[in-house]
């Protein structure tokens, strides 16, 4: 008999989201566990040397980091999400680490401590979804017709731009109709759906709020305002004293 899988998981990783998407396209039963990293259970720092989400643990053994996590998957489930080919396997691994490096820059753009670090960021993402865009196929997943784990990594990371666009129009994904075409498809796609909760976007504004730019404890996400900048747009949110103290 199989070992049973048990998945522990934050409601808001991203990482988290790449396992759940590739353990539901492969029909894989298993349970999850939703902890909070603010305050780590012991029994979770024992299993987890790092201390991140997501571990997968199968039976007695516990396995850490999304990317072995997926290749765990592959080599022991069915329905393969890699390509059959080597090269265009060690091509989607590629793509996937850039998608590591992607989650990165949205984690420094709406945690920017000033205006100038935050054009920054915003720049250096819209560069980066520009070399994607010259790669992704878009008809309608990265490769093609078939849906691969480069997909289930990108899924979460376009979720970021949802509660992004209700704030401003940042131009970082802007005149890339490829990219466009992708994001729609991977948004519909019933995996890439319910590896969330149906508060995720309410839990990824709070979430904002509470990094706050530079530490200041607050302020990330608020609809359009006036005359504000782009970053004065996405850290005014609640009209905290976040918002007063942020440079």
């Amino acid at each position: 008999m199989a070992a049973p899988l048990k998945l522990i998981s934050h409601k808001l990783c991203p990482y988290v989201q790449r396992a759940v998407i590739a353990l539901s396209e492969k029909g894989v039963a298993f349970e999850r566990t939703d902890i909070d990293l603010a305050s780590k259970p012991d029994w979770f720092l024992a299993i987890s040397p790092l201390g991140k989400t997501p571990v997968l643990q199968v039976g007695e053994t516990a396995i850490f980091e999304s990317a072995v996590i997926l290749e765990y998957l592959e080599e022991t489930q069915p329905k393969p999400l890699h390509p059959a080919d080597a090269l265009a396997r060690a091509e989607h691994r590629g793509w996937i680490e850039f998608g590591s490096a992607v989650l990165n820059d949205i984690a420094g753009f709406y945690a920017a401590p000033d205006e100038a670090a935050f054009n920054a960021k915003a720049s250096q993402l819209e560069q980066r979804f520009a070399r994607l865009e010259t790669r992704v196929a878009a008809t309608p997943w990265f490769d093609g017709e078939s849906f691969s784990l480069v997909d289930a990594v990108f899924g979460p990371v376009f979720r970021y731009f949802d509660v992004f666009d209700e704030i401003a129009d940042f131009g970082i994904l802007a005149e890339k109709p490829k990219l466009a075409r992708w994001r729609k498809a991977l948004a519909a796609r019933p995996s890439v759906r319910a590896a969330v909760s149906a508060d995720y976007p309410a839990l990824l504004r709070t979430a904002f709020v509470a990094v706050g730019p530079a530490g200041a404890g607050g302020g990330v996400i608020r609809p359009r305002v006036p005359g504000a900048t782009q970053r004065e747009a996405l850290l005014r949110r609640t009209g905290t004293h976040a918002w007063k103290r942020a440079p």
